[in-house]
């Protein structure tokens, strides 16, 4: 009986196969082979790749990867995305059959990366959730929002005359060593405890610059919730010219989670650089095809890619900072008016400033914020007045003394009160200001409690402020950050004060010498 079981069994099993031979049809899998015809500084030049699509990513061997960017008749230009030490002249090429794409996921908070997502700071491998296109379509219109919501930068200056709104894209431009990746790492560090993510984007920039922003960044707690994307000046210029839309895509991950997000790229004068590199090896001609005619829609469609969602999309944000160098203070030159033309305002760093030692070195004349009033809390519009207009002004008048002329007493005046007004906005690095020290600050400014102070006092003054307000009961504090206005009473009480805290430096001359 067991034998008669198992000869059935192995008749049955016997039948099935027979029958899945018989209805078996081999597929094809057609899989395009190219060939490595010529190598020159991160650009491979290849054959035997018909099917090959525009930037379709491409393998070589040792996993070296590329981008399909020239598609000639018989050739293909592409851009490395590594190094091609050990590339040479008949390499087989493959087909992967889909576009550049980045690793994105909650783990890549904290760490430092390479624009293929790959970690750089030792910390082993990083988990991911997804692989996301670098390249994708800006949000529709119907599907965005005002920008409403303020970002606080921390920054006296730009938070009062210059305000930044999450989903804005405010150009930071001036010449070299003036402070502008200063203004960007301040923004991020003032971002602690404000649910908001940071991608600091460093485009082929020295190594030990990079490592000064980390290590800045680690100081300060900050790197809990940012992400360091990275490329350096040996790099491929390949990666370089990936590294900003990789980043953007990361932000663009945590934004349709209905998160905030603020992404620095320092800077798109290096990323021009590379793009014009890659033109001139790939042979372009220049005009809508390659650099400088192309760089305004590289940078235009890279930018248009920060938003303020609408709630029916999560309601999320990706503002933008995007950093430009400019020579001899020309912020006319083509590629900073490009960028003046795509973003919503620009922070402009002066040389003269920084030279003076007035940090940051913000040009107030030649800074705006084209969202303006509508970026800041509303406390901001009532308590800072005439502000910038005063200190305008008070620039132009230094101008004129300086070449000695004399001035009548309202312009002394105009020239007194634009003094306080430039020594209450100079700010150290990486020591962000509170809103309500802020609101406090300009309240006091505007009406003329500075007055009575010496120069040299003003940095004791401000000192005596914040630590006049740190007393302030926490329901006051949290009035002056959230009212539209400041109640009379709650103005009397804060005035009087500051007013208190002064009267030790408001002394007579005599008293103060002996």
């Amino acid at each position: 009986m067991l034998q008669q079981d198992l000869q059935n069994e192995l008749d049955k099993t016997f039948n099935e196969i027979s029958e899945g031979t018989r209805s078996y049809e081999p597929g094809v899998i057609i899989q395009e082979t190219g060939m490595v015809s010529g190598i020159s500084q991160g650009i491979v030049t290849v054959t035997g790749l018909p099917g090959a699509g525009f930037e379709e990513l491409l393998k070589f061997k040792r996993n070296v990867f590329g981008l399909a960017f020239n598609l000639d008749e018989k050739e293909i230009g592409v851009v490395l995305l590594g190094e091609d030490n050990q590339m040479k002249a008949g390499d087989e090429v493959e087909r992967t059959g889909r576009v550049m794409d980045i690793p994105v996921g909650n783990d890549f908070i904290g760490r430092v990366i390479s624009p293929l997502g790959e970690p750089l700071d030792g910390k082993g491998p990083i988990a991911f959730i997804s692989r996301l296109p670098i390249e994708s379509a800006a949000p529709a219109i119907m599907d965005r929002a005002p920008v409403t919501v303020p970002l606080q930068t921390g920054i006296k200056v730009v938070d009062a005359l210059v305000p930044i709104g999450r989903g804005q894209r405010e150009l930071i431009l001036g010449d070299r060593q003036t402070g502008k990746t200063a203004i960007a790492i301040d923004a991020i560090v003032n971002q602690q405890n404000k649910n908001v993510i940071c991608i600091y984007c460093a485009i082929g920039q020295r190594a030990s610059s990079v490592a000064k922003v980390a290590d800045r960044l680690n100081k300060s707690g900050a790197m809990l919730y940012t992400i360091v994307m990275v490329t350096e000046g040996n790099n491929a210029a390949g990666l370089q010219y990936i590294a900003p839309y990789a980043a953007t895509t990361m932000g663009e991950y945590f934004m349709k989670q209905g998160r905030d997000v603020l992404i620095v790229y320092d800077d798109l004068s290096l990323h021009a650089r590379a793009y014009r590199e890659l033109s001139l090896l790939l042979r372009r001609p220049p005009g809508r095809e390659a650099y400088p005619g192309d760089i305004f829609y590289l940078h235009a469609r890279l930018l248009e890619r920060a938003t303020h969602l609408n709630d029916q999309n999560g309601g999320g944000s990706l503002t933008a900072l995007p950093i430009v160098e400019t020579e001899a203070q020309d912020i006319s030159a083509y590629i900073p008016t490009n960028l003046i033309s795509i973003t919503d305002g620009q922070i402009y760093l002066s040389p003269k400033l920084f030279a003076l030692g007035v940090l940051p070195a913000v040009d107030v004349g030649k800074s705006v914020s084209r969202v303006g009033g509508k970026a800041q809390l509303p406390v901001y519009r009532k308590v800072s007045g005439n502000l910038k207009l005063n200190y305008a002004q008070f620039e132009e008048l230094e101008t004129f003394a300086r070449f000695g002329t004399r001035l009548d007493d309202s312009a002394r005046k105009i020239m007194d009160y634009g003094k306080r007004i430039r020594l209450c906005f100079k700010q150290p690095e990486l020591q962000p200001v509170p809103v309500t020290v802020q609101i406090v600050l300009l309240l006091a400014l505007t009406n003329d409690l500075f007055a009575n102070i010496e120069l040299e006092d003003m940095r004791k003054a401000e000192e005596l402020l914040t630590a006049t307000v740190q007393q302030f009961p926490e329901a006051l504090q949290v009035r002056l950050a959230a009212t539209e206005m400041i109640k009379d009473a709650d103005k009397e009480t804060i005035l009087s004060a500051v007013k208190k805290a002064f009267s030790t430096l408001q002394q007579l001359p005599e008293q103060k010498a002996t």
